[in-house]
């Protein structure tokens, strides 16, 4: 991809104001909205998929996966593992098969709404070992911010998924926002600035290529 792509433009400079309130309302308010159907189908097929290849080899998702070039590159670096790559459009993950071929065997592809999958995983007794969350990370409008994953009412059900959560992102106060509702969440998070030689996303290659400083956040639950 040409490095042709603009900074994230926000009014937003900092953490947004009403990001400790709305986290502490979702921590104590579990999130009831009915699950759609068509998510739930999708995940029966991956439950079936997971089942075939054995339950106890560790769980790694990737969510937002796009084309699924992420996805790809963590199933051929973690071959002991199953790696599940979550998309809600068809036709990116149509593109990716079309570009890439076949997936590995270890990695599913599924057209879903992630924060239906996630509650749907919890149900099911599932744990995931490491949740990336890489870009776009889009919602930058201060009137955004419970569209953004820390500031939606599936924000604790993300925490509870996984005891490792990445996230890359060219936005640092995304990156920043979602440290501080990890802080108040009791999580701890580091953040760092990085320039990755092989991108693991076609954005985080577009963003590289632009010049744009792109900021990592791991956390780790102790």
């Amino acid at each position: 991809m040409s490095g042709n792509s603009r900074p994230v433009a926000s009014s937003q400079a900092g953490i947004h104001p009403s990001l400790a309130q709305v986290v502490h309302r979702h921590l104590l308010h579990r999130w009831r909205q009915p699950v759609a159907q068509h998510n739930l189908d999708a995940f029966r097929l991956c439950d079936t998929w997971r089942r075939h290849q054995g339950f106890a080899r560790p769980l790694m998702l990737d969510s937002g996966c796009g084309t699924g070039r992420s996805s790809r590159v963590l199933a051929m670096q973690h071959p002991e593992a199953l790696v599940i790559g979550i998309d809600q459009s068809a036709v990116r993950l149509q593109r990716g098969l079309e570009r890439f071929g076949a997936a590995p065997a270890n990695l599913y592809l599924m057209r879903a709404e992630c924060a239906d999958i996630w509650r749907l995983m919890l149900e099911a007794d599932w744990s995931v070992v490491r949740h990336f969350l890489l870009y776009p990370n889009p919602w930058p409008k201060p009137g955004h911010l419970q569209r953004r994953w820390h500031g939606h009412p599936v924000f604790p059900q993300l925490l509870a998924l996984s005891d490792v959560v990445e996230l890359r992102t060219n936005w640092q106060v995304y990156a920043e926002e979602m440290g501080a509702a990890l802080s108040v969440a009791g999580r701890p998070a580091g953040i760092e600035r990085i320039r990755p030689e092989a991108a693991l996303t076609d954005f985080e290659e577009k963003y590289r290529d632009s010049g744009h400083a792109l900021w990592r956040l791991l956390s780790c639950r102790v």
